[in-house]
């Protein structure tokens, strides 16, 4: 029977399309157990045992594959992932990386025990840093380093110039895999010049986890350690403590992502992302960073300390909840700007903040502002210096709700706002908030 044949059919059956569809849907909550089908990756059956591998020091006890560096982690991943997923657990010990690991659709790569998750650390080598030699084209897949001392093959690297034509910054990530003398072949091509007169360098920085291209995959009850005093800074677009770039369905639960110079954990263009009771402290930039065109993130239960910005919503992030979080002691608690609109921001403890506590950011117009989004339930309190802001909505921005926060100043009001609406903005609403200690409540430039 052809399609058209069956369509024909099937319409003179009195049985549509969706029809059609209904009745699978009828057919799959009548069988708790499907079988596995080959392809099928709607419905599978629940397995009470799949496949995973421990990895810890060599004294470990229960140890599959034995080893304190990213090797050995890199190598369970991969192994895992061939034989069609499950878990890598990481035992208790200090596992020193000279590269990300890169992790792979279907795994879970979580520490032992959440007990001891702090014991159970993933530390970032010392970063090195030198200039190139001669200049590589973007087709090239080669470097020459001016002092190849602290660079070895395995190693990740970010390669940084100045492009020669617009005065941007160009960074790539690459892996160094084979090497004579001075001279590295590289993973992949460069795709962008790297010339000596942009003072190009390349420097041993990368994210301590890494995932590309990935899906269903979880990280849990591991702490990781930046070694931000010992490395250069790489921006949170391209690493961190853990970066992620076009992925979906990622859980992040009991994780701490400290002292990385740039981001806590980053995550860019991915979906459907959840982070649960984790801990972002001490980085140079921002905590958790929603990157852009992130849908439906869900941020709940984190504390966010000591960054730069606690949570920063990037480009359009759309759909995300951040609730329950402990944001502490960040130059900016919670900023949202660029096309972020129809977020939900509740129930969020923002305190100590030295500039703002939550900030609209101003945007480029009004098709660039952060609209139809709502705070709520919230408490804001110690905001900024003497002339500190709580809630700050500035720019072109339409549609956003204040709604029951309690928005606190335990200082001397001196010149503190509670709430500073921008001339530019329209249809602010603030419903049944509580102000107290301020110099002024509400500022309305409008």
């Amino acid at each position: 029977m052809n399609r058209r044949h069956f369509f024909s059919t099937t319409s003179g059956c009195g049985l549509s399309l969706t029809s059609l569809l209904a009745l699978s849907r009828v057919s799959r909550a009548a069988s708790p157990q499907p079988r596995a089908t080959d392809g099928d990756e709607v419905e599978q059956p629940d397995w009470q045992q799949r496949f995973s591998l421990t990895v810890g020091p060599k004294t470990a006890q229960g140890v599959d594959l034995a080893g304190t560096s990213h090797q050995v982690i890199q190598a369970a991943v991969d192994r895992v992932a061939r034989v069609g997923g499950g878990t890598v657990r990481v035992m208790p010990g200090e596992y020193l990386f000279r590269n990300a690991v890169y992790l792979a659709s279907g795994v879970r790569l979580i520490g032992a025990e959440p007990s001891a998750a702090a014991e159970t650390i993933l530390k970032k080598a010392a970063s090195t840093r030198t200039e190139l030699a001669h200049d590589s084209d973007w087709y090239d897949q080669e470097v020459t380093l001016k002092n190849a001392d602290g660079f070895e093959v395995g190693d990740g690297i970010a390669l940084q110039t100045k492009n020669t034509s617009n005065g941007a910054t160009d960074i790539v990530k690459r892996t160094l895999v084979a090497r004579s003398g001075n001279r590295f072949k590289l993973d992949k091509g460069l795709r962008k010049n790297f010339w000596t007169m942009g003072d190009a360098t390349a420097t041993t920085s990368f994210p301590i986890l890494s995932g590309e291209f990935v899906e269903d995959i979880a990280i849990e009850n591991l702490a990781l350690d930046g070694n931000r005093a010992n490395n250069a800074l790489l921006d949170g677009n391209y690493a961190g403590c853990i970066f992620l770039q076009d992925c979906n369905r990622v859980e992040m639960r009991g994780v701490e992502a400290r002292d990385y110079n740039g981001d806590g954990i980053s995550w860019q263009i991915c979906h459907d992302v959840v982070v649960e009771n984790c801990h972002s402290h001490g980085n140079a930039q921002l905590g958790l960073h929603p990157g852009s065109g992130s849908q439906r993130p869900i941020i709940r239960g984190n504390r966010l300390d000591q960054n730069r910005i606690g949570i920063f919503f990037c480009w359009g992030v759309k759909n995300g909840l951040a609730e329950k979080n402990q944001v502490g002691g960040n130059e900016f608690g919670i900023s949202i700007g660029h096309r972020d609109t129809d977020n939900l921001i509740r129930d969020n403890d923002v305190t100590n903040s030295t500039t703002v506590g939550v900030l609209f950011r101003p945007e480029r117009g009004k098709t660039f502002a952060p609209h139809r989004n709502r705070v709520e339930n919230n408490r804001i309190i110690d905001s900024g210096p003497a002339d500190g802001v709580a809630i700050d909505v500035q720019g072109e921005v339409e549609s956003i709700t204040l709604s029951k926060n309690e928005i606190r100043e335990t200082r001397a009001p001196e010149k503190r706002v509670g709430v500073r609406i921008g001339k530019d903005t329209r249809d602010i609403q603030l419903d049944d908030n509580a102000i107290e200690g301020m110099s002024e409540a509400v500022v309305d430039l409008r």
